[in-house]
C-alpha cells in the first residue's frame, strides 16, 4: 500500500486542499505535550473523503453506486456526476441537501443504521448491474483516505509520534497507520469510537472483523456500524489504543472547539477531541489530532450548542 499512497498523493496535487496542521494550546496544556490539529475539517466537500472518492473514480470505467452516512456520498457527487448513493433515514439534513445540489441520485433507505443500508445498497448494485464503491473498504479508498492524510501530517508536523484518529469503517485509520508505521514504526496509533458501537474493539477483542453492529442513536453517525473486513486486517497489527467516548462527550467536543478554535466540526469528527478531553487519552509524546470533517446541520449544531 506505501506504493499506491505515494501515487494517489501525486494524482491528489492541485485536487484537493493540503490542508493546515495547527498548533493546539488549549490540547497541549490539558496533555502535558505539543498537540497539532490536522484540520481535514477545511477539506472540499468538508472531509477527508473526498480524496478516496476522486481517486478511486477515476480508476472507474463503470457506473456507480455507494453508501454513505454523508461524507463520502457528498464526496462521491462531487467527483462523480449523477452517481446513486445510498443513505440511511438518519443521514444529516446538511449532508443529504449537498448531495442533492451537486447532482446525485440519493436513495433514502428505511433503515437508520449504516450496516442495513449497505446491505439494501449492495442488493440494488446486483440488480442494476452497477459498480458498489465502498466508502472504507477499498484498497484506493484506504491508501488515499488515510495515507495521504498521513504524509501531509508527518511532513508538516515531524515532531509528532502519537497520532489520534476517528475510527468508523477503518478507512482513514487504516491508511494513515499504514504510512505512519512506515516511516516512523515506534510512533503510537489511537482510535476513537463511540462507546455504544465500539467495532474496532470489538473486533481486537475478537481477533476478527465485527462487520455489523446494531444501530444507535447518534449524531456521529460516520463512527456507527461495524468496520471493514479488508480495513481491520490493515489496521488490527498497528493500533495500539482504542478510546471510546460517549454521546455526551462527543458533543461536549464539537463545543470545545468552538470555544477554544473558533471552528464548528461535525459530531462524528469530535470523537478525537473527546477522547482527549474527558481524560481517556494519556500522551507521552507530542501528538497530531486529525479532525475529520466540518458537515453538520443547522439544527444539530443549535442542539449541541
Amino acid at each position: 500500500m506505501i506504493e499506491l499512497i505515494s501515487e494517489e498523493a501525486e494524482f491528489l496535487k492541485g485536487r484537493v486542499r493540503r490542508t493546515p496542521v495547527e498548533f493546539s494550546p488549549g490540547l497541549s496544556d490539558l496533555l502535558g505535550v505539543p498537540v497539532w490539529l490536522k484540520l481535514e475539517s477545511l477539506q472540499l466537500t468538508g472531509s477527508f473523503k473526498i480524496r478516496g472518492a476522486l481517486f478511486a473514480i477515476s480508476r472507474l470505467r463503470e457506473d456507480v453506486i455507494t453508501c454513505s452516512a454523508g461524507n463520502h456520498g457528498k464526496a462521491v457527487a462531487y467527483a462523480s456526476k449523477g452517481a446513486i448513493i445510498c443513505v440511511p433515514r438518519s443521514v444529516d439534513r446538511s449532508k443529504f441537501d449537498a448531495m442533492v445540489r451537486l447532482g446525485a441520485d440519493v436513495r433514502v433507505s428505511a433503515f437508520d443504521g449504516y450496516d442495513e443500508t449497505q446491505d439494501w445498497a449492495l442488493e440494488m448494485a446486483a440488480r442494476e448491474n452497477k459498480y458498489f464503491l465502498s466508502p472504507f473498504d477499498d484498497d484506493a479508498v484506504m491508501a488515499a483516505n488515510g495515507g495521504t492524510v498521513a504524509k501531509e501530517v508527518l511532513e508538516d508536523a515531524p515532531d509528532a509520534r502519537m497520532f489520534v484518529l476517528p475510527v468508523g469503517g477503518g478507512g482513514l485509520s487504516a491508511g494513515f497507520a499504514v504510512w505512519a508505521k512506515h516511516l516512523l514504526p515506534a510512533s503510537r496509533i489511537i482510535g476513537c469510537q463511540h462507546v455504544l458501537s465500539p467495532a474496532l474493539k470489538l473486533s481486537l477483542d475478537a481477533g476478527h472483523a465485527i462487520t455489523r453492529l446494531p444501530a444507535v442513536e447518534t449524531m456521529a453517525a460516520g463512527v456507527e456500524g461495524g468496520i471493514g473486513a479488508r480495513t481491520f486486517p490493515v489496521l488490527q497489527p498497528l493500533v495500539d489504543q482504542v478510546a471510546l467516548v460517549s454521546e455526551a462527550e462527543i458533543w461536549e467536543g464539537v463545543r470545545w472547539m468552538v470555544a477554544h478554535h473558533q471552528y464548528l466540526i461535525e459530531p462524528t469528527a469530535a470523537v478525537t477531541i473527546a477522547a482527549c478531553i474527558s481524560g481517556k487519552i494519556r500522551c507521552a509524546e507530542p501528538a497530531v489530532v486529525v479532525i475529520s470533517g466540518r458537515n453538520v446541520s443547522a439544527e444539530n449544531a443549535k442542539k449541541i450548542l
